[in-house]
């Protein structure tokens, strides 16, 4: 039985056989992130604030005293969020945080599928393989493994509101959203999408959500206050370390201030363009919009706010994941340049050349955002003057092969 498999009695194409190869590299992987390197774990340990403030929350004890002094991770969740995450302090801290892994693994496994079928691809296809291989070899899988963090889920829920949300269920599309917001709320530039297409009961739950939970936390909170008092104003404060946004490597590197803020200036006009011609010409090309225009906004938040950690990445994956579309702008290799730097696993510490390893290890996640955002702001804006210099506005941006394709389908 075996050996039949190892050499099939009927011919196989190419694509078949990459296929075949990559199931097996693709499932070991997922295994070898969540069996050794998650329970392993390595470096810090997002986990254990969050068990200590469930647990707090579950015995009705101060959940907010963090010191901030201090560099280790903090417990930042609102209340709304530390009422959804109690449940895991129920069992012990080392069983809860293996659950914890498989739930985040599970939740980066359905996003994937949901990837898969947002964009009419099946599971037989050799996009699967590739699209798990990917995520789960990446920096940002991996480390949200390790670290234990909710990233996870955050992913699921931002892909299951884009999937609602093309296919008009805007209410369930809220719900996954507001779900996030409640705990974390690093997706809300998306909310951007809703309202340009007018989808308002969007709003309604992805609102209305984080509001009741809150409504419902603070009673049962032993210092709700606190958030307010101490953990908000920190979130709003720019670090210096774990910081790969423009004002966290410009702390770091002691840049000046002028040169921060002109940095930030130019990317943010680059962005302010590229969502223009997004929603000028592409709005009613759905897929290309929601995934393009969400990849924008959240690469703007990361490189732009007040924070930005490497592992925000795997927001990004709707937006490389459209690089199967005939006119994605992830079809060029700078856009992949990019991707290797705030997707890649690789450590660039050098023993040989400490100086330079830890400037390329500590700046690659900037880069590869900034590089991003040039390189979409360079594909749109150079589609809008060709088209502009052909006179053919009228009919969309697109490359003018894709447009004469589109024709000769829809005449013929």
């Amino acid at each position: 039985m075996f050996l039949r498999h190892l050499e099939p009695r009927t011919g196989r194409t190419t694509a078949e056989v990459v296929k075949f190869a990559l199931w097996p590299i693709a499932i070991m992987t997922v295994l070898h992130r969540v069996l050794i390197k998650a329970v392993n774990g390595f470096r810090t340990d997002d986990f254990a604030p969050v068990y200590r403030a469930a647990l707090a929350f579950l015995n009705h004890r101060p959940v907010y005293t963090a010191n901030f002094n201090w560099v280790d991770p903090h417990y930042l969740y609102p209340p709304s969020g530390t009422l959804l995450i109690a449940p895991i302090a129920l069992i012990d801290p080392e069983r809860s945080r293996w659950l914890f892994i498989l739930v985040n693994a599970a939740a980066v496994i359905i996003a994937g599928y949901l990837m898969l079928k947002m964009f009419n691809l099946a599971l037989d296809s050799i996009a699967a393989p590739i699209l798990l291989f990917a995520m789960f070899a990446s920096e940002t899988v991996t480390n949200t493994l390790v670290f234990t963090n909710i990233n996870g889920l955050v992913l699921l829920g931002e892909v299951a509101f884009m999937y609602l949300l093309l296919r008009k269920k805007d209410a369930w599309s809220g719900v996954a959203l507001g779900l996030t917001f409640a705990v974390k709320p690093v997706l809300w530039p998306l909310l951007l999408l809703p309202l340009v297409s007018k989808q308002w009961k969007v709003f309604v739950t992805a609102l209305g959500i984080p509001l009741i939970l809150t409504a419902i936390a603070w009673p049962l909170s032993a210092d709700p206050m606190d958030f307010v008092r101490r953990t908000a104003p920190y979130l709003a404060e720019s670090r210096d370390y774990f910081n790969s946004a423009i004002v966290g490597n410009g702390a770091y590197y002691g840049l000046p201030d002028l040169l921060v803020l002109g940095l930030r200036a130019l990317f943010g006009v680059m962005v302010l363009v590229s969502l223009w011609l997004l929603y000028r010409y592409y709005r009613d090309d759905q897929l290309f919009f929601v995934t393009t225009a969400s990849g924008v906004l959240l690469t703007a938040s990361f490189l732009l706010g007040s924070l930005g950690q490497m592992y925000y990445s795997m927001m990004m994956f709707p937006l490389l994941m459209s690089v199967v579309l005939r006119n994605s702008v992830m079809r060029n290799w700078p856009a992949w340049l990019a991707v290797y730097g705030f997707m890649s696993y690789d450590s660039w510490l050098s023993v040989r050349w400490p100086a330079a390893g830890r400037a390329a290890e500590y700046m690659k996640t900037t880069l590869g955002w900034s590089l991003l955002l040039i390189v979409i702001f360079a594909v749109l804006l150079g589609r809008y003057l060709i088209a502009k210099r052909e006179n053919r506005l009228d009919g969309g941006i697109d490359p003018a092969f894709l447009i004469e394709e589109r024709t000769k389908v829809a005449v013929g």
